[in-house]
């Protein structure tokens, strides 16, 4: 009984990833108070991060649901590992010894089939590495803004197609086909001439 209150009780920070979005952290100095850009580019750029905030959102409730359920499944599935054994030689006649261990058994398959049914480590990955390289591209593009051409222009259009790229390759995470991001930031599709 003690286990399954535990069990239960471990549960409910999981349940409450999965009942509230999560907030996105304040990111510091944006696009209105950089001065290297003119008041146009400032807009577009504006407008552009404004589009994206709800996949942001979207992109951060989730990874925080899978890293939650992942961080759940894995202490529980670790202690069952070291209990079984240890219990199965405890086992005697009377019937509780053996229903707990058919419950701890139970609960692990319960989790390791979650883990795989869902995907949890690949989307929580997916998920949380797509949220990362849009802002490694938003600080590249407020940093260093020459390293997307010379002309604000081809900086801006530079920097929209590689955050189309970002939001493509995590949306085929979304629709269960999870590629790697690996290369996402370190090889950003190639530039289109206009």
């Amino acid at each position: 009984m003690t286990y399954l209150i535990l069990a239960v009780g471990s549960f409910a920070p999981v349940a409450r990833r999965f009942l509230q979005p999560v907030e996105l952290n304040p990111g510091g100095p944006s696009f209105d108070e950089a001065t290297q850009f003119s008041d146009e580019a400032k807009l577009r750029l504006r407008q552009n991060f404004e589009r994206i905030h709800g996949t942001l959102v979207f992109w951060k409730t989730r990874a925080e649901r899978y890293r939650a359920l992942r961080t759940y499944s894995l202490f529980w599935m670790g202690v069952s590992a070291v209990l079984v054994p240890i219990l199965a030689q405890g086992i005697t006649a009377d019937h509780w010894s053996k229903w707990l261990v058919t419950v701890i058994s139970g609960h692990s398959a319960i989790m390791l089939t979650l883990v795989r049914t869902f995907r949890v480590e690949a989307n929580y990955q997916t998920f949380r590495d797509g949220e990362s390289d849009f802002y490694d591209l938003y600080r590249r593009m407020l940093d260093r803004p020459e390293s997307f051409g010379s002309t604000e222009e081809e900086r801006l259009r530079r920097y929209f197609e590689q955050v189309e790229f970002i939001r493509k390759v995590v949306r085929s995470a979304e629709t269960d086909n999870t590629p790697s991001l690996e290369g996402v930031v370190a090889s950003p599709p190639p530039a289109t001439t206009a």
